[in-house]
């Protein structure tokens, strides 16, 4: 059997369309509980780049259910960054003071086995209606703090471009708006649907940023730069968010190459790299933060700084995302600090600034300006 078959027979859209892929039946027998668990969904393009020879091929790795999954830890969560405990209303979520999230549609391209919200997601024909947005909308005029609102789901791009279209306009309605966030893994499973008419339907007087989630490098094909050329032209920033999976992308390779490409080939800057989060039944996706820290270290100074993105822990709870370093200081005394550069060399650094005593004036002899006289000021005489 061809090892990457690209036909549309082999889209996901069920767990019994398992049966048509090249996977040995002890590996479907051991995984069964989790198929019939969750739900399973990739399109065609996203499934044609498995390489079925290599078993541990990283898009494999995010679409076909795994018996861990089950593994439930009880120091995992069902909500793990607070979605529902910073809801007000209905579709939506307020958890930082100037940014919402808000959810038209619970509907995904792809069903991503380490998502966060896999639980949440829906077979079922759910995208928005008018009321069951209003909400959500009212909260958001009602709300003045509010800049920006980032379309999340689901996937907001499953919507028509006539629907994206008419909720655009609905949001660009409410003037304290400034910018519209659309997080989509479209760009990355579905690259057919980026076309002018969604950039139409998406361009109005807010700003809009396109926030893709690329996970490896594999995943980069022509039609995915070609949507990536796309949406620049639309004038649209773009951005990525990584999560860090373990057997996935957690060596220094594999991301100093995906971040590398994002940039270089595709014009989209690497954003967030994401701990994995406490998602019940990702533990077998999880690398300790140490590991990724030192992921991190490594690639600083080695890629552009275009090229790195920062990586976050969404703390449990909805108490935020924080940086996660790596820190280059060794030593601190007031105003005296030591560093470590990306090579490991330490260099002392000494703050030169008011806070930190008078001047110390460089002596000419040593190269510094020379001293200068003070001079009486003139009284300006009538004929000058």
């Amino acid at each position: 059997m061809n090892p990457k078959a690209s036909d549309e027979s082999r889209a996901l859209s069920s767990s019994a369309s398992l049966d048509k892929l090249p996977i040995a039946p002890q590996t479907r027998e051991r995984n069964c509980e989790a198929e019939k668990h969750y739900n399973v969904r990739a399109p065609a393009h996203y499934m044609s780049l498995i390489d079925w020879s290599n078993p541990n091929d990283p898009i494999r790795a995010q679409t076909i259910p795994l018996a861990e999954e089950l593994q439930w830890d009880r120091r995992e969560e069902e909500d793990p960054i607070g979605d529902h405990a910073h809801s007000p209303v209905p579709r939506l979520t307020h958890r930082y003071p100037d940014r919402v999230l808000l959810y038209p549609s619970y509907q995904c391209a792809v069903y991503c086995r380490h998502c966060f919200r896999k639980e949440s997601l829906s077979d079922a024909n759910d995208q928005f209606s008018d009321d069951q947005l209003d909400p959500a909308i009212r909260y958001i005029e009602e709300h003045t703090e509010i800049r920006e609102v980032i379309l999340t789901g689901g996937d907001p791009l499953m919507l028509s471009n006539a629907r994206l279209a008419h909720l655009r306009d609905r949001l660009e309605a409410i003037p304290h708006l400034r910018l519209l966030r659309f997080h989509s893994r479209i760009p990355v499973v579905l690259p057919t649907r980026i076309t002018p008419s969604l950039v139409e339907a998406l361009d109005g007087r807010l700003m809009v940023c396109i926030v893709t989630h690329f996970n490896h490098a594999n995943e980069i094909a022509p039609a995915n730069v070609e949507a990536a050329r796309i949406l620049r032209r639309g004038g649209f920033m773009l951005l990525n968010q990584t999560v860090l999976l373990k057997g996935v992308n957690d060596d220094v390779e594999s991301l100093r190459t995906l971040f590398s490409e994002l940039v270089y080939t595709l014009g989209i800057k690497p954003y967030y790299l994401h701990h994995c989060d406490l998602t019940r039944g990702l533990t077998h996706f999880r690398t300790t933060i140490d590991h990724g820290l030192e992921i991190m270290r490594r690639l600083r100074g080695h890629n552009s700084g275009l090229c790195i993105p920062t990586y976050v822990l969404d703390l449990p709870g909805g108490y935020g995302k924080t940086p996660l370093g790596p820190s280059y200081i060794t030593a601190r005394d007031g105003f005296e600090w030591d560093f470590e550069n990306y090579e490991g060399v330490h260099r002392h650094y000494t703050e030169v600034v008011a806070e930190n005593g008078p001047a110390q004036p460089v002596p000419a002899s040593a190269g510094g300006p020379a001293p200068t006289t003070p001079t009486t000021p003139t009284t300006p005489t009538e004929e000058s």
